[in-house]
């Protein structure tokens, strides 16, 4: 078998999977490419699946001794928990920004904790879509918000294709080029 061709933990498919769908239904609400369709429609998927599936993946991932899946699956639940209970709450746009930055750090944290180039790639472009959100928040820009929405989306695609990868025996690592084989110049 190919070495960048891995079953992944069950844990880790059931996180992939419930986070990739939550951020496709968070990220499509706010691009507002689908009529009718906003991010408060995506409150109670956010609320059992990114919540409640997520955090309890989370903790059977520690339990498991998968402190990086763990740690990333247990705190994205408490964000898509505390995101769907306290949505329609009265706060400021400064305190909602605030909220999204402060989880964008922490969605930061995640990339930079190493792992696969998938898990990476994921929270890289959550974290870029968190920020563009908080700062549309701060700025109030429908523009911002938008291209927060696509990453969020370009995020939830990497996630689903991380967790179909794993149970299709698909390629989830990019391919390396053997030493010396690079492009040379000619001249």
């Amino acid at each position: 078998m190919d070495n960048d061709v891995s079953a992944g933990s069950t844990t880790t498919i059931v996180g992939r999977l419930a986070l990739g769908i939550t951020l496709l239904a968070f990220g499509l609400g706010y691009t507002d490419v689908i009529d009718g369709v906003t991010a408060a429609d995506a409150v109670s998927l956010a609320h059992y699946v990114g919540g409640v599936a997520l955090f309890i993946a989370g903790l059977l991932a520690l339990r498991d001794r998968d402190t990086a899946n763990g740690t990333a699956y247990a705190v994205l639940g408490a964000l898509w928990f505390t995101w769907a209970v306290s949505a329609g709450a009265q706060v400021s746009d400064n305190a909602a920004g605030l909220f999204l930055l402060l989880f964008a750090l922490v969605a930061l944290s995640l990339a930079f904790a190493g792992g696969d180039q998938l898990g990476q790639g994921t929270y890289g472009l959550f974290f870029v879509s968190l920020l563009l959100l908080a700062v549309a928040q701060f700025a109030d820009s429908g523009s911002l918000t938008k291209a927060g929405g696509w990453f969020a989306v370009a995020a939830g695609a990497v996630a689903w294709y991380a967790a179909t990868a794993a149970l299709a025996h698909w390629p989830t690592a990019l391919p390396r080029r053997a030493a010396g084989r690079g492009v040379t110049a000619t001249g």
